[in-house]
């Protein structure tokens, strides 16, 4: 029998992938195409810079030279309305009847840290900002720098309630005047009464007594004092070996 050969089919694969292979490092081509694109990236961010100021330096220039007028302003200004004087009056009144303040007590406005004082034809303003009344005048001297002074008073706050008296303590208070022992505006009322003298003294903030958390006065407000003054006394230092004292007779 006759047999045919015929050479062997040999079977190659014919499969083309169409996925670049991968490399571990880009071409040349690959890191020229990357800078050029970033390049032109940071050209047209600078060009938008460079867009954006020239932008706003032309409407600075605009406004400046008032061809592009601005907007007005909408801020609220306070104004004081007297309604509301009266009626802040009005609630200072009846916390004083409350407190049962004396006849012809000052009144005040608080607004704030403004104050504004209501008070009668009766008191005197003095220019350093201390007003008074004097009830009865007195007779004598007025007291001298170094002198002591004998009075009683009682203190009140802008509400009208009592916050101090020496007639509860059962004795008058006893200072010697020039010694800044007092606060400046209950010396600064007290330096031109005379003995037997009733005076109510109404002192500021700036001439009151120091504010603060070591103080008995924790904020900036108007006090008012009756005072009634007892006498006055001289006084001279006396100096006994290594002791010395001084005696007001």
């Amino acid at each position: 029998m006759l047999m045919l050969s015929s050479p062997p089919v040999q079977f190659k694969p014919s499969f083309s992938s169409k996925y670049k292979p991968l490399t571990a490092f880009a071409t040349l081509g690959e890191i020229s195409i990357n800078k050029k694109y970033f390049l032109h990236k940071d050209e047209r961010e600078q060009n938008g810079n460079m867009e954006n100021t020239k932008r706003r330096r032309f409407i600075l220039f605009l406004v400046s030279t008032g061809l592009f007028p601005t907007l007005p302003s909408t801020g609220k200004t306070k104004i004081k309305n007297p309604y509301d004087e009266k009626r802040l009056l009005e609630q200072n009144k009846r916390m004083q009847r409350e407190n049962k303040a004396p006849d012809d007590f000052p009144s005040f406005i608080r607004e704030g840290f403004e104050v504004k004082v209501v008070a009668s034809n009766n008191y005197v303003k003095c220019d350093n900002g201390l007003i008074y009344r004097d009830f009865e005048v007195g007779t004598g001297d007025v007291p001298k720098s170094g002198q002591q002074v004998t009075f009683h008073y009682i203190g009140y706050n802008e509400s009208g309630r009592r916050i101090d008296s020496s007639y509860q303590q059962g004795s008058p208070a006893k200072i010697r005047m020039g010694t800044k022992a007092l606060v400046p505006g209950f010396e600064e009322g007290l330096k031109d009464m005379k003995p037997g003298g009733k005076r109510r003294i109404i002192i500021p903030p700036e001439l009151g007594p120091p504010v603060g958390p070591s103080t008995f006065f924790s904020s900036k407000q108007f006090e008012v004092f009756d005072v009634e003054l007892l006498g006055v006394k001289d006084c001279t230092r006396r100096t006994i070996a290594f002791y010395s004292d001084v005696v007001c007779d």
